[in-house]
């Protein structure tokens, strides 16, 4: 017999505990592979594709392109050939891909045919529906038509109304009606605590939410729309007043965004929601202003020699270097020669931790807001192994195929905000490292070389750190360190 097993959406590591579904791959009744791609998200740190650990026939998809998800909410169901297994170890156990869980996958509770009732007529969907022909004969290539079982259990733990094995959802049936008895599913005890302190039944609304999921707003509004007052032309209405449920009339999603629509086009007003990767920013800059006091100081370099010496160096043939990978390298000598700039700060320790490892982060713009990458281990790298680096995380951030890895653990930053044609600039800590480097662009200006006013090619440096964890003699001796290598690459020499 066949099996029906629900994914849900993984743990992604890194705290995350939600995601947008960006595109799905697989359609229902597609035949997934173990460890196939089947969906394609994007998280608080970057887009990622999900694999599926099990092999099968897709019988459900839970959530449309746009919907944001929990962790631990259904994405898919599949249905498996074969003999029911789920006593045994099935599936791969991957979430990501590129990531194992490095353990086999926890047991799973074994399906048995009284837990869930086949018509005689065929196979049922997830709402109790028969399924289309189609998807029939698409399970049958893994196991008897007869076997294939749809449905699957919602976040709460109870039945609830899905996409069907076709992909079809049943219009007009509301989650009261397909749920006489049990729970009804709601997004969080909170939204539930927040109906029963309102004398809010739950069974009369319908859900905004993925597959009937009810809301917060879904409860707001019905609250709302109980104590407005009404038109002496209305009909007098329930207690509660109930949410219609019929296909024919608007549910309460459409009506509050039609609401919504209305508001913002009167006031000339625009809302853009902070979510997503710009939700991360904002949270993560607010962080670095609250708990960081930090200082800026800056200089102004010739950078004529170093870009004779990057034209040479790509004179002399092999893989050309790039002049962030210079500049990274310059960074790397000075914060061995000032390690307190390679550190964070502990607050509930009260304690400074020094950092042996010099792992750079980079700032990188991309349509989806800005990120930064890390480049491992950047002190033991040379220019050319930096230059590989910055290209391929690059090239990630731009398609958005950055893992959580390339995001986080970086313990110093360099800002080349140079490429937006400005001079200088005051950025905001990466939280919780302790200092950015920042490189303005590099033009020619006139400049005293040798006691006689020359055009050179100079550029503005700044550091911007933490004051808690040094004084302004060691930034300026860090950036003065910096601004030497650049007007002298020779300096470098020291300290390869």
């Amino acid at each position: 017999m066949a099996q029906v097993l629900e994914f849900k959406l993984p743990d992604l590591g890194e705290g995350l505990t939600e995601a947008e579904i960006v595109r799905w791959l697989v359609q229902v009744g597609d035949v997934v592979a173990i460890d196939q791609p089947v969906v394609e998200v994007e998280t608080a740190k970057a887009m990622v594709e999900v694999p599926c650990p099990y092999g099968g026939v897709v019988t459900a998809r839970f959530g449309d392109e746009g919907t944001e998800l929990p962790v631990g909410a259904p994405l898919l169901t599949v249905a498996v050939g074969g003999p029911a297994v789920a006593d045994e170890d099935t599936g791969s156990g991957n979430v990501l891909v590129g990531y194992g869980t490095g353990a086999a996958p926890a047991r799973r509770r074994r399906v048995r045919p009284a837990d869930r009732p086949v018509s005689s007529a065929g196979p049922l969907t997830s709402a109790g529906q028969p399924a289309s022909a189609g998807a029939v004969a698409s399970a049958g290539r893994l196991a008897s038509a007869e076997a294939v079982v749809a449905g699957r259990e919602s976040v709460t733990g109870s039945s609830a109304t899905g996409s069907s094995v076709a992909g079809s959802s049943v219009a007009g049936s509301s989650v009261a009606g397909s749920l006489p008895e049990g729970p009804v599913p709601v997004i969080s005890p909170l939204v539930r605590r927040l109906a029963r302190e309102n004398g809010l039944d739950l069974r009369e609304l319908t859900g905004s939410g993925p597959d009937g999921l009810i809301l917060r707003a879904d409860v707001e509004y019905a609250l709302k729309a109980a104590t407005a007052p009404r038109r002496p032309a209305e009909p007098s209405a329930e207690a509660h007043p109930r949410v219609p449920s019929t296909a024919a009339q608007p549910s309460l999603a459409a009506t509050a965004a039609t609401a919504a629509t209305s508001a913002t086009a009167a006031s000339g007003e625009t809302r853009v929601p902070l979510k997503g990767i710009r939700g991360a920013v904002a949270d993560k800059l607010s962080r670095s202003r609250r708990e960081i006091p930090d200082a800026t100081c800056w200089v102004d370099a010739d950078a004529t020699e170093l870009m004779r010496a990057r034209a040479a160096m790509n004179a002399a043939g092999g893989p050309k270097i790039s002049l962030i990978a210079l500049l990274a390298r310059i960074c790397t000598a000075a914060l061995a020669r000032y390690p307190e700039l390679n550190s964070t700060v502990d607050l509930d320790a009260r304690e400074i931790v020094r950092l042996d490892r010099v792992h750079l982060g980079f700032a990188a713009q991309t349509e989806r807001g800005l990120v930064v990458p890390v480049v491992r281990d950047a002190h033991a790298q040379d220019a050319e192994g930096l230059t590989a680096q910055f290209a391929r995380l690059t090239e990630a951030a731009r398609t958005g195929t950055l893992t959580p890895g390339d995001l986080t653990g970086g313990t110093f930053t360099l800002n080349n905000y140079g490429v937006f044609g400005v001079d200088g600039s005051t950025p905001i800590i990466n939280h919780p490292e302790a200092a950015m480097l920042g490189v303005g662009r590099i033009v020619p200006r006139p400049w005293v070389h040798e006691g006689e006013l020359a055009v050179r090619q100079v550029v503005q440096l700044s550091l911007t750190f933490d004051h808690r964890v040094c004084d302004g003699g060691t930034a300026g001796g860090f950036l003065r360190h910096v601004a030497d290598c650049v007007e002298q690459p020779a300096v470098l020499l020291r300290s390869l």
